[in-house]
C-alpha cells in the first residue's frame, strides 16, 4: 500500500521536528510515502469560524489534488496521511460535509471546476497513528526496536481533534492507539484522564491567561502522575505545552518543566535513529534518557 502525505503549514514551520521524525520513521519501516504536490493550507480550524464554505473549498482543493496525483496508480482509494490534528480534522470535516450536504457539495464542485479540478470522493484521510497501528501493525513495529524505552514513563496526549467529532480509528472517549504503540517500544504508559483535554489551541496568543491556565492543568497532571515526558501528535499542542513552560512558571509560581515530544520522535529513538534525523535538537526541554534509565533501574530495585 502506498500513501500520499499532506504536511500542512505547521510541519513546514514550528512543527518541523514532527515532519523530520515522521519521515525518518516511515523510511525505517520502508513505508512508501510521497508528499502531495502543490498542496495549500487547509485553513485550520480558525478559518472555519470566518467563512466555513470557503474553508471547505480550500481543503477540498487538497483532496482533489490527491486524487489527481493518484490517477495513474491503478488503485481506486487514495490514502492521504495528515499528521497535524487540525489538518486531519478539517480534511475529515470537509469530506463529511461534501458527502452529507448536497448544497455544499454543489458549491464546492463549482469552486473546484473554476480551477479545472474535481473531487470524486476517493480519498481516505489517515492519521499516522492509524497507519502505524492498523496498517504496519504493532508486531512489525516491535521488530524494529533497537533501543527500548525501558524506564521511560510517558503520558500520551492525543489532543481534542483526532477523535472529535470523527472517531475514525480510535475510541472517542478513551483513545489507546498511541498507548499501545509506545508500550511496544518498551515505555511505561501513564494512566491519566487528560488524554483528550484541550490545550487551548490559539488561546495562548489571544486570551493568554486562559491559554496558559489550560496548559498548566495538563502539565501539572502529567507531573502528578509521575510522567517523564508527554508524547503528542499535534504541532499546536506540542508548541503550547513545551514553549510556554517558562511563562506558566512565572504566572502560577510552580516549576512544571517536562519534555514534550512527538510520538514519532520516541518511535525513532526506540528504532535507534539519529537525534538529528528526529529533530530532537529542536526541543526546548531536552529528553534526558540517561537520567531516566537510571531512575528506571532505581524503580526496579525498590
Amino acid at each position: 500500500m502506498s500513501y500520499l502525505y499532506y504536511p500542512g503549514c505547521s510541519l513546514k514551520g514550528t512543527g518541523k521536528a514532527y515532519e523530520e521524525s515522521l519521515l525518518a520513521v516511515f523510511q525505517a519501516l520502508e513505508l512508501p510515502v510521497q508528499e502531495l504536490e502543490d498542496w495549500n493550507c487547509c485553513g485550520a480550524t480558525a478559518y472555519m469560524a470566518v467563512d466555513e464554505l470557503r474553508a471547505f473549498a480550500l481543503a477540498a482543493r487538497n483532496l482533489s489534488l490527491a486524487e489527481q496525483q493518484n490517477k495513474d496508480s491503478g488503485t481506486k482509494t487514495v490514502n492521504l496521511i495528515a499528521p497535524c490534528n487540525a489538518c486531519y480534522l478539517v480534511l475529515m470535516k470537509t469530506q463529511h460535509y461534501i458527502a452529507e450536504y448536497d448544497e455544499i457539495r454543489r458549491k464546492i464542485d463549482t469552486a473546484l471546476e473554476a480551477a479545472q479540478l474535481r473531487y470524486d470522493g476517493r480519498v481516505v484521510i489517515r492519521h499516522p497513528l492509524d497507519v502505524l497501528v492498523n496498517d504496519v501493525r504493532l508486531e512489525e513495529i516491535a521488530t524494529h526496536v533497537r533501543s527500548p524505552l525501558t524506564g521511560l514513563r510517558v503520558a500520551c496526549y492525543y489532543g481534542c481533534q483526532i477523535v472529535r467529532p470523527y472517531a475514525a480509528f480510535d475510541d472517542q472517549d478513551n483513545p489507546s492507539s498511541m498507548d499501545r504503540l509506545l508500550r511496544v517500544l518498551g515505555a511505561e504508559v501513564v494512566n491519566w484522564p487528560f488524554k483528550t483535554r484541550c490545550c487551548g489551541g490559539s488561546l495562548t496568543g489571544t486570551i493568554r491567561e486562559v491559554g496558559l491556565r489550560l496548559n498548566q492543568i495538563i502539565l501539572k497532571e502529567a507531573r502528578k502522575r509521575g510522567a517523564d515526558v508527554i508524547a503528542t501528535a499535534c504541532p499546536l499542542c506540542q508548541f503550547n505545552l513545551e514553549c510556554f513552560q517558562t511563562d506558566i512558571k512565572k504566572q502560577f509560581g510552580e516549576d512544571l518543566s517536562l519534555p514534550v515530544l512527538y510520538f514519532t520522535q520516541l518511535l525513532g529513538k526506540a528504532f535507534g535513529l539519529s537525534e538529528k534525523s528526529l529533530g530532537l535538537q529542536r526541543l526546548f526541554v531536552p529528553l534526558e534518557l540517561a537520567a531516566i534509565e537510571q531512575k528506571g533501574g532505581a524503580r526496579a530495585s525498590v
